[in-house]
């Protein structure tokens, strides 16, 4: 039983389940202990930022020659392709299983203020930080990873050029010390995440849930079938064995479920990316962040059952061209979500306005959105990582030995066993 108690994620997963059944018989009392969670919450996000930055910055400086640009394209190249299949599966099963068949009439009148769309131009003007300082407050995490690549293309030339590595070590001690910091607080994530399912259970409850049980469903399966199938694939053209993934996703996966937030699953997923995956640490500092950022594969999915929820729901038959166009956009938005204020309700009515839907049914799936966005998380969190595995095979820093349990090595130590020397083309 100690040994049991003594796992995190074993600790974990026990306050998930009690949270659920405490909220659910105390009711409506248990969202006294929402501030409970929120304290877990703040203390992650607190150090989130300065962990990405560094990564990203850290991985930039120790880079050699030409692989700079050939692990960047290789790491969109997965994300686009991801993200692409994850769209497409979400519209075949959205059609096959009909979530919005028989929904009219449930969503009344939308209480989620429309917001103006944020159009191509906006979201990539977004991208790009004015003043880093007020991204770093805000937790803009897309300008804060364009700031951090140019520093660290800036940093790389200078260390080439005079050999001194004064500010690449401070960056990667700083990068140790967040994570330390990280680390310490994860010991109380049973205790978080206890008190927000709670909170969930309590103040929310299933009754609501009932309606949309065919929608969540929809995203539940498209989920499950997207992660065997990437998992699988990626598995091949690594070389592993893909039976071994599910252990090792399951530490970060209960994160992201529980919590619905890259950003509380990050440090989890740079350090399980590097002891559980045998992916180097070069390599998960890199992608890692841009994942976390643009590799929201979940979102995608989620996306288009949106809009084939909204169509459905109104007996809209939707045009080849205005489909490709909903996929067009439903990638868009995944990719510039964390610049777009307001999350799900604004992406929802933004996809619907623009497609001709009526809005109504937003207000409906915004109630249900929590345990929608559980769905999201998980596909979101664990695609990195399957990201990271492509970027790490194509540049040699895929460790088996790690993969397989037959090698034990840690994210904080230095890992030149993992890390090839990189050979200027």
């Amino acid at each position: 039983m100690k040994k049991i108690l003594a796992s995190t994620t074993n600790q974990i997963i026990i306050a998930t389940v009690a949270g659920i059944v405490f909220g659910s018989v105390v009711g409506p009392w248990s969202e006294n202990l929402k501030f409970i969670g929120d304290i877990f919450i703040r203390l992650i996000q607190m150090s989130v930022v300065i962990l990405v930055m560094t990564s990203v910055i850290g991985a930039m400086g120790d880079m050699k020659g030409k692989s700079a640009g050939r692990m960047g394209f290789n790491t969109f190249k997965w994300i686009l392709i991801f993200t692409v299949l994850s769209a497409v599966a979400g519209l075949f099963l959205s059609m096959a299983i009909q979530p919005g068949a028989g929904m009219q009439g449930l969503g009344g009148t939308t209480d989620v203020e429309a917001q103006a769309a944020v159009g191509i131009k906006e979201t990539l003007l977004g991208f790009v930080p004015t003043n880093i300082i007020s991204a770093m407050a805000n937790a803009e995490m897309i300008p804060c990873i364009v700031f951090s690549l140019f520093f660290g293309i800036g940093l790389n030339k200078y260390v080439q050029k005079t050999g001194n590595t004064v500010v690449v070590d401070f960056i990667n001690g700083l990068n140790a010390i967040v994570l330390n910091i990280i680390q310490s607080v994860m010991k109380i994530a049973p205790l978080g995440i206890f008190c927000l399912l709670a909170n969930v259970a309590g103040a929310i409850g299933l009754s609501v849930v009932i309606p949309m049980l065919k929608y969540l469903g929809t995203l539940a399966l498209g989920v499950i079938l997207m992660m065997v199938v990437l998992s699988v694939f990626t598995a091949i053209r690594c070389g592993v064995n893909p039976v071994l993934m599910p252990k090792k996703f399951l530490t970060m996966s209960i994160i992201a479920l529980t919590t619905t937030s890259s950003a509380i699953a990050f440090p989890t997923v740079l350090k399980d990316s590097v002891e559980k995956f045998g992916i180097s640490k070069r390599v998960t500092d890199f992608t890692a962040p841009l994942g976390m950022s643009m590799c929201s594969c979940g979102a995608a999915l989620s996306n288009v059952a949106v809009i084939m929820f909204l169509a459905q729901a109104a007996d809209i038959q939707l045009s080849m061209d205005k489909i490709i166009l909903g996929i067009g956009l439903s990638i868009m938005l995944c990719m510039g979500t964390i610049t777009v204020p307001g999350g799900f309700a604004v992406s929802a009515t933004f996809l619907a306005t623009s497609l001709g839907l009526p809005a109504e049914g937003v207000a409906l799936m915004f109630s249900v959105d929590w345990f929608a966005g559980m769905f999201r998380t998980f596909l979101n969190v664990d695609g990195d990582v399957l990201v990271g595995m492509l970027v790490a095979k194509s540049e040699g820093e895929l460790s088996k030995e790690v993969y397989n349990g037959t090698k034990t090595i840690s994210y904080t130590e230095e890992t030149e066993t993992l890390e090839k020397i990189i050979v200027e083309a």
